[in-house]
């Protein structure tokens, strides 16, 4: 099983639908009250990219790619078109969306993450796959160079301070950035009717995220 740097095509993946899944297990009290639990510490995410098909030529480009990743044995890059920035919806990104930590003058390397708060409680979710060109980072509000203060790797979201240029004591690490969402096809079968699809019938593309 091996992860394939490439993205799944993105015309096709902006009519798609889907979102975050969690796991809560619920367990009903002889009093009427519930315990609830969850096994997961993370959502997952799931797509259905058979909304973003429109043509014969977009269910060639499809199966091409399904067939090029062995079906759901190679993972892929996926754009979310809904969440795929640091940034709120409708906005650009910085280099101060998300912050990333405190330097201590020493500590060289920071996780991506992305910070999703409402009211009183947030949740933090760990970006794997930044699109490393995209990255904008910052020191106690000053922006950093990429190849000169730092460097990312694009396929695990790690953010590393060059020799001499580690965040000093108590400076804020924040960054801004575009991301994929790490996924697989949840299917090994691509079923396609053609005259079904030529009705107006949409076929089922399921796609369903993976840890990295």
């Amino acid at each position: 099983m091996a992860f394939h740097e490439t993205r799944f095509p993105l015309g096709i993946a902006f009519g798609s639908s889907g979102g975050p899944e969690r796991r809560t297990e619920i367990v009903a009290l002889g009093s009427g009250h519930e315990e609830r639990n969850t096994p997961w510490a993370h959502s997952r995410r799931r797509y259905n990219a058979g909304y973003g098909v429109r043509s014969l030529a977009d269910l060639q480009e499809v199966t091409a790619f399904f067939e090029a990743r062995l079906g759901r044995l190679h993972g892929f890059r996926w754009r979310d078109a809904v969440d795929f920035s640091s940034a709120v919806p409708d906005a650009q990104f910085t280099p101060t969306d998300q912050a990333l930590g405190l330097g201590d003058g020493v500590q060289t390397d920071f996780q991506l993450i992305k910070t999703y708060a409402s009211g009183p409680t947030s949740y933090q979710r760990t970006i794997t796959k930044p699109v490393a060109e995209s990255v904008r980072v910052s020191v106690n509000g000053v922006e950093q160079t990429q190849a000169v203060d730092f460097v990312v790797e694009e396929t695990t979201g790690l953010l590393t301070f060059l020799s001499g240029h580690e965040p000093a004591l108590d400076a804020p690490v924040t960054a801004g950035f575009e991301f994929d969402v790490p996924v697989r096809f949840d299917s090994d079968f691509l079923e396609i009717n053609l005259t079904a699809f030529d009705a107006g019938d949409i076929p089922a593309i399921p796609i369903i995220e993976i840890r990295i």
